[in-house]
């Protein structure tokens, strides 16, 4: 018997380099089918954030558009990713007195509906607000509640913030394309939901995207992010420093990055030869425009080195430090460069592996690689249609607030230490 199409979801991601839309269905099979895909250059967006409106919106609509064309269908919703800086992740936590009756589903939304009360913002937008995992007369870690007899009911709430404007920037350049914002997720979001297993976001993970212009550093634990920072480069700024070493366009020298770079040297790179159609020879070229695969590599890794130790750093001021052993996952586009996970394993001391999109069927082999993890996760978590708190109803419930380091406390005890 053929699968039906039950539901159909769009994600788009707005990124530096790229935009891009999936169309995905939900099947009455259980499995998540892509549709249509479509991609564009981005000439709009720098650094992550809106630069110039229109030329996004038309960027946008163009994806859009293919992606329609593809899947042989008209969409009216999206969601869309969010990866600019200013992205910060809270935990906070509820709890309500029951009398040790029974906890009915009333109870739950009541709790969640007067935890959506106490977040506070700090100056910020809430771009996600959703239940993690509840607790029962202190016991952390309960996911469905509901049915069991306690005195107390708590549910710690995880919280992602970002800067209004770079938010409303994108919501307006998506609205000016004729689209509706169904929601922004932030990247680390979507890209985790593609990459990351359920087990790893248990036990504690790293993830890095590396993106075109911006670089996101996520720290999962507890099945919940639990730690954000970001780094305001990327992948591009490699291709720009081959470009200004060997006097190259842009497209040339990101043409020679993906064809003849790496991360990690070899024997043979002195006596691998790249010929190069060069407009102004750069002060590194050999004559006629050759150089070799020796000294494309230098150029690379004098720039991993510097972005590979700031990621490191960031790793430790978020709490990402200990024994050797601990998953770090690469994704983006900058995840493509080759050997870029024996390099980052050499630099970081940690397990790395590179994060492909999974979940998916019929996924374009074009959009399987980490380029795309962010986009395949958007539709991914579409489906999923996670419960976020700032779509229910008001209602007003006494409740005591608990602070986040309380929360994180709990949380550390709930994974025993991992991380």
């Amino acid at each position: 018997m053929v699968a039906r199409v039950e539901k159909i979801f769009t994600a788009l991601d707005i990124g530096s380099s790229k935009i891009t839309a999936m169309i995905a269905g939900r099947m009455d099979n259980g499995d998540v089918t892509v549709l249509g895909t479509g991609q564009r250059a981005s000439k709009g967006v720098k650094r992550g954030y809106i630069a110039d409106t229109k030329r996004t919106e038309l960027d946008v609509r163009d994806a859009v558009e293919q992606a329609e064309r593809i899947a042989g269908t008209n969409i009216d919703d999206v969601w869309v990713s969010f990866s600019a800086g200013g992205l910060t992740s809270m935990l906070t936590a509820v709890e309500t007195e029951l009398g040790g009756h029974r906890i009915e589903q009333d109870d739950i939304d009541h709790l969640l509906q007067t935890g959506r009360n106490s977040i506070d913002p700090q100056g910020k937008m809430v771009l996600h607000a959703q239940p993690a995992l509840y607790t029962i007369d202190g016991l952390a870690g309960v996911k469905n509640p509901r049915g069991l007899h306690a005195d107390r009911l708590g549910v710690d709430i995880h919280v992602i913030l970002a800067d209004a404007s770079p938010v409303r920037n994108i919501e307006m350049s998506v609205r000016g394309a004729h689209l509706n914002v169904k929601s922004i997720v932030a990247s680390p979001i979507a890209a985790g939901t593609a990459c990351l297993s359920r087990e790893e976001r248990e036990l504690g993970v790293a993830m890095v995207e590396m993106g075109a212009e911006v670089t996101n550093i996520s720290l999962f634990a507890g099945g919940m992010l639990v730690g954000l920072a970001t780094l305001p480069y990327g992948a591009a700024d490699i291709t720009d420093d081959i470009a200004s070493s060997f006097g190259l366009r842009r497209a040339q020298a990101e043409r020679i990055k993906c064809f003849y770079g790496s991360a990690t040297t070899s024997p043979r790179d002195n006596h691998d030869v790249i010929d190069l159609q060069v407009e102004n020879v750069g002060p590194e070229a050999a004559e006629q425009g050759r150089i070799t695969r020796a000294q494309l590599i230098s150029v690379i890794r004098q720039r991993l080195d510097h972005m590979v130790g700031e990621i490191g750093q960031t790793l430790k001021g978020l709490g990402f430090t200990g024994p050797v052993g601990r998953q770090v996952v690469l994704t983006g586009g900058g995840a493509e460069l080759k050997g870029i996970a024996d390099y980052a394993q050499s630099a970081l001391g940690q397990n790395v592996r590179v994060g492909r999109p999974v979940g998916l069927t019929a996924l374009p082999d074009a959009h399987s690689g980490p380029a795309f993890a962010g986009l395949a996760g958007l539709a991914l978590y579409a489906v999923q249609e996670p419960v976020d708190l700032r779509i229910l109803p008001s209602n007003h419930q006494n409740v005591q607030k608990y602070g986040s380091s309380a929360v994180l406390r709990r949380l550390m005890l709930a994974i025993r230490g991992n991380f």
